[in-house]
């Protein structure tokens, strides 16, 4: 058995560009995405912090080190520029690999430069006692 389990996530960057008549997509800076271990055509779930709203669509690069996060085609109707958003990217693992499952949450700072890397798993979760 497989299960669907979060891969990793960029948290809180905002949105700096916006393109509506473009092929649906999400470009983000590749120092990001690399450090998500996110890949070009991947599929990505953005959750807008600001506004509630929610969406699936896919990874295309934007120049490394830009801090660029360009929101493309239809999802431009649900951000804004400034907006707070979450990329978030799963991955299937088999019961094996959840033995050493870990997933990654990618911290910027208010530039959208890379501020570091937490790896995460259950226990980093639950309250100290």
């Amino acid at each position: 058995m497989l299960r669907r389990m979060l891969k990793s996530k960029i948290q809180q960057i905002r949105v700096t560009h916006k393109e509506l008549y473009y092929a649906g997509s999400l470009a983000v800076d590749m120092d990001l995405y690399d450090a998500a271990d996110i890949k070009s055509g991947e599929s990505v779930h953005i959750y807008n912090m600001s506004n509630g709203e929610r969406l699936e669509t896919y990874a295309i690069p934007a120049p490394r080190g830009s801090g660029i996060v360009s929101i493309k085609g239809a999802a431009c109707r649900k951000m804004e520029i400034g907006d707070e958003i979450l990329v978030v990217s799963f991955a299937d693992y088999s019961e094996e690999e959840l033995n050493r499952y870990r997933h990654k949450i990618v911290f910027v700072d208010s530039n959208n430069k890379l501020d570091r890397i937490e790896e995460r798993t259950d226990d980093d979760y639950l309250p100290n006692t």
